[in-house]
């Protein structure tokens, strides 16, 4: 059983409007059409390391030519990687082509070499027209089974946190499987085109369900993450009414796939793998869902795959929200907890954060070991309120904002009015022109102590 709130795990934070469990369906459909790409995966994850490789058909997955040994090619992005995959990819071009003129010629049965085993390969559909145009489908696939072991070790860490929100929402518990695609289970991963975390969220979509700018990034923590996956994945299927969809949705876009619903005619996932055809819909969003079903697939029975393998402990911890803005190295002193603890612990902060640049937000949820459990009331004792701020450290300069006062500037950044009319030589009472810049001073903002001392007592009643 997972640990309480204050005890090891972060509270669930369901969407706006929570689904009954009744309105989704909890069944992950295994349509026989894509068996052989799922097969082709499943090999991809539990067969082949990332020094070796499949040289392959990219729509006929079943159709594997060779084995690619990487180990001495240089490493990944090497001129000497790119000229042996390059030189794989034309010789079986060349098989492709030989087979095409063995079929022609009607010399098939005595054709030896690549060009037998192409023949071998495709089998029954071994005719010229589609040998033809699998000499533009030859693909490279790098191995991922390394990988895929050290994501199955990781998943323990939040596996329990993962069931718990899934559950909560009704959504199919098998939908925990998905970082193994993704991410990998690595919470730190970035991607080429800037998808980021555990469940690889690109900006755009993060800002949409979680906090996600310089000082706080929460596609980097894998709980928050995780919360926002579960809304997401439920608001797609919401959209589309299946699980293959609404996962290929998370690769392809939910636009993306109602379009292809709609061109199609049919939600049968089944058949817009196979037969549709868009620019966008590529390689990786057609094989996302039978991609995902491999990864299940040796989630589920692990041991079969990777005799041996454990998954790591879960993670414990204790999370006290703050009641003002703080910084991380008077926490770290204050709660006498290890820098490098608080960074593994909260990575969704920020570099300004770490710097000092920025102090850790009001209203963040800040993770600290199991053993330092203590109460609002407990933190604020701990770190003082002398040391608790009003506001964000902020910037030095601020453009007036329409009908803005030096008053509604100064609350915002917590800082002195008086303070701010001197630097800018300004009466107190001034009105602002619109547009304006002007000039903030680099002091801190008010602490929790200060504006209780600022706060005005109540009048005497009079009638006593």
């Amino acid at each position: 059983m997972s640990p309480a709130l204050g005890a090891g795990q972060p509270s669930i934070v369901p969407p706006d409007q929570s689904p009954s469990v009744e309105t989704v369906s909890r069944e992950i459909p295994r349509p026989v059409e894509i068996q052989r790409d799922v097969e082709f995966w499943i090999r991809v994850y539990s067969e082949i390391t990332t020094l070796q490789g499949f040289m392959h058909d990219e729509r006929h997955l079943g159709v594997v030519y060779e084995t690619l040994d990487l180990a001495l090619a240089g490493p990944p992005g090497s001129s000497q990687r790119r000229e042996l995959i390059t030189r794989s990819r034309d010789r079986w071009i060349a098989g492709l082509d030989a087979a095409v003129h063995a079929l022609e010629a009607g010399t098939a049965e005595s054709v030896t070499g690549d060009a037998r085993r192409v023949l071998q390969l495709w089998g029954k559909d071994a005719t010229p027209a589609r040998l033809r145009e699998a000499r533009a489908e030859v693909r490279f696939q790098l191995g991922q089974a390394d990988r895929f072991r050290a994501g199955i070790v990781r998943s323990g860490t939040w596996e329990s946190h993962i069931a718990q929100t899934f559950n909560s929402l009704g959504l199919p518990p098998e939908l925990a499987a998905l970082p193994h695609v993704e991410s990998s289970f690595t919470p730190s991963a970035y991607s080429k085109v800037g998808a980021s975390g555990l469940w690889q969220f690109m900006r755009s979509t993060g800002r949409l369900y979680m906090r996600v700018d310089d000082i706080v990034d929460e596609r980097l923590d894998p709980f928050r993450s995780t919360e926002a996956a579960a809304r997401l994945l439920l608001s797609n299927y919401r959209l589309l009414g299946s699980w293959p969809l609404a996962i290929t949705a998370y690769n392809h876009g939910p636009g993306g796939m109602r379009r292809a619903r709609q061109v199609m005619g049919t939600d049968d996932f089944g058949v817009i793998a196979r037969n549709y055809r868009s620019r966008t819909f590529g390689f990786a969003s057609r094989n996302f869902y039978p991609s995902f079903l491999a990864a299940l697939t040796i989630d589920q029975d692990p041991q079969r795959y990777f005799p041996g393998v454990t998954r790591a402990p879960e993670l414990q911890f204790h999370e006290v929200q703050l009641p003002g803005y703080a910084d991380i190295k008077h926490l770290e002193k204050a709660l006498e907890v290890p820098m490098g603890t608080l960074r593994e612990l909260n990575p969704a902060l920020r570099p300004a954060v770490w710097s000092g640049e920025r102090l850790v937000p009001r209203g963040y949820r800040l993770r600290l070991p199991s053993d330092r459990v203590l109460s609002p009331e407990e933190f604020v004792a701990r770190v003082g309120a002398h040391q608790i701020y009003v506001a964000q450290i902020g910037p030095r300069a601020h453009k007036v904002g329409r009908g803005e006062t030096l008053h509604q500037i100064a609350r915002k950044y917590g800082l002195n009015v008086r303070r701010i009319a001197e630097l800018n030589g300004l009466d107190p009472a001034a009105k602002l022109k619109r547009g304006r810049v002007l000039q903030l001073p680099g002091d801190r903002p008010s602490t929790l102590a200060e504006l209780a001392v600022q706060a005005p007592t109540p009048a005497a009643d009079s009638s006593l």
